[in-house]
Formats: structure tokens, sequence, C-alpha cells
């Protein structure tokens, strides 16, 4: 497996909402860095931290690779979803400290857009280590 490899089934992964798919991706006790604080090891984590994407719909993933060689690659990223539930905005209301902007009840779940960079490391053909560093927003209306 190689950085492109990667990318291309990260994004299948996220844009089918798959988490057998993501999990194939990493050894069985890959690690998952989805924020410099959480780590997600082995696939049973990862398939339980990849449910939250059953909660966004209409997702579109695209990707740019920045760096590649043997052992590993970065790449940026980019996606676009729209929130399918009041539980996945609410999370990610809380993890930007915007408490609930200014969403009023009654007012549609946003379409949001995260943008970040990707670094994945390699071993016997699987992902053994990935770490991403991101932010999100609302997408402008």
């Amino acid at each position: 497996m190689d950085i492109e490899q990667f990318m291309q089934g990260y994004k299948k992964a996220w844009e089918e909402r798959d988490e057998a798919q993501f999990c194939a991706l990493f050894a069985e006790d890959g690690e998952y860095h989805n924020t410099p604080f959480a780590v997600q090891r082995g696939h049973a984590q990862l398939a339980a931290y990849w449910q939250r994407v059953k909660l966004q719909e209409d997702v579109q993933v695209r990707y740019e690779i920045l760096a590649t060689s043997p052992a590993g690659g970065i790449a940026h990223w980019h996606v676009t979803y729209q929130v399918a539930s009041e539980e996945l905005f609410r999370i990610w209301a809380q993890s930007t400290g915007t408490n609930l902007v200014s969403r009023k009840p009654g007012d549609p779940l946003p379409r949001m857009v995260l943008d970040g960079v990707l670094k994945a490391e390699f071993g016997s053909g699987v992902c053994t280590r990935c770490a991403i560093w991101w932010h999100s927003m609302p997408e402008p209306v």
C-alpha cells in the first residue's frame, strides 16, 4: 500500500460510510489519531469510531498527495457532508467550542466543510499509523 492507494480507500470508506472498508486499510493493531489527544487502536476501536460517519449524508471527499515515500505519505483532504442528525451537530458544536453557534430550533441542519492534512505510515501492505489534523466549519450559505 502507498499513500495514493490509502487515500483512494479512505475516500471510498468515507463516502460509502463503511467501517469495514475503513478497517481494511489498517493493520490489526493499526492506529488512527483523529486529534492530537485521541487515538483508536485496532479494528474494534476503528470501527466504533467510524460509526459517526453514518450520521453524515451526501459525503464528498477530495484529496491531493503532498509527499510520498515507501514507508508512508502525506495528503491534504477536503470533505463536505450534510449533517444528518442533531446528535452529530451537537458533537461538532461542542468539539469546536461554538456551543450551538447561531442555530435556532427548527433551523435546517448545516452542510459541513472539513479540511485537513493526513500523515500515514505503512507496513506489510497496510496502514500501521495514521494521524490527521483538521478544522471544520458550516458551509457558507
